[in-house]
């Protein structure tokens, strides 16, 4: 009788080990085949037009940085988030339920609806505020204090694309704190997202956002301490916290998960 129990007993043992190691068997190519097919899914686009790069500046803050040529910018609507709109790229300016409160502009033709027309991009609402303009007659980039599309000073407004903000003052530290102030950028001296545009004396253009909560003053820091490296100008604050956005092949940053109503899109060559 008992060595009838033991040999049960020894019989069941077998059997728990056997399943046990058949269960680790089947987990292990379950992980298997899901890291194969993460690593062979193909990119999310064949764009090439843009370099990616990331830093972490000596105040902590991390940037997340796509440089690319002017002329391979556009903007588009989406009311999505930048994740999802299968194009490389970062949140535009600032917004409020369907209205786009801040320029997006491309040959005079604003791109969320008509020229004049609230919400449309035609306007820096309620502020004249720091705009970046990009001249394509002229090959130049400036930052423009504008109130709305009407106002931008370029050769010839049919060759021209405007993306709203607030002025960074890269190179006028004295006055940075007052020129935020009067453009009233949201909240600055609370911990949120940052994203912001940026070009240097090569005419290149960066577009930036923070995966860390900062300061616009930090922000704004880091980005100075990138130019020790890169010979920027100037460039303008976007829309930030749950809006601070980036699409790339190497790097999708959601913000809160929200839909934005435009991006700053970097086009590929047809």
């Amino acid at each position: 009788m008992q060595k009838a129990t033991a040999h049960l007993i020894r019989n069941k043992l077998i059997y728990l080990a056997a399943l046990f190691l058949l269960i680790v068997i089947v987990i292990s190519t379950v992980l298997f085949l899901q890291d194969s097919q993460q690593n062979s899914q193909p990119p999310v686009t064949q764009n090439t037009n843009y370099t990616y790069e990331s830093l972490q500046a000596t105040n902590g803050v991390e940037l997340h940085i796509l440089r690319t040529a002017p002329e391979s910018l556009t903007f588009k609507t989406i009311n999505g988030n930048v994740t999802a709109s299968g194009s490389v790229g970062i949140n535009g300016g600032f917004f409020w339920q369907q209205s786009l409160l801040s320029i997006a502009v491309e040959n005079d033709q604003p791109v969320n609806g008509e020229q004049n027309a609230h919400g449309s991009g035609w306007f820096n609402t309620k502020y004249a505020r720091g705009t970046l303009v990009y001249d394509r007659i002229a090959k130049r980039l400036s930052v423009q204090v504008v109130s709305n599309a009407a106002e931008i000073q370029v050769t010839d407004h049919s060759a021209y694309w405007a993306q709203g903000g607030v002025s960074l003052l890269l190179q006028d530290e004295p006055h940075f704190r007052q020129s935020i102030e009067k453009e009233a950028l949201p909240v600055p001296d609370e911990l949120r997202l940052r994203s912001g545009i940026v070009y240097d004396v090569d005419n290149y253009i960066y577009l930036i956002v923070s995966s860390t909560k900062c300061t616009a003053e930090q922000f704004r820091q880091s980005i100075v301490e990138y130019e020790s490296e890169h010979p920027l100008v100037d460039g303008i604050y976007l829309d930030g916290d749950g809006s601070s956005q980036l699409m790339s092949n190497e790097m999708k940053l959601i913000g809160d998960g929200r839909a934005v109503i435009q991006m700053i899109a970097i086009h590929e060559d047809e």
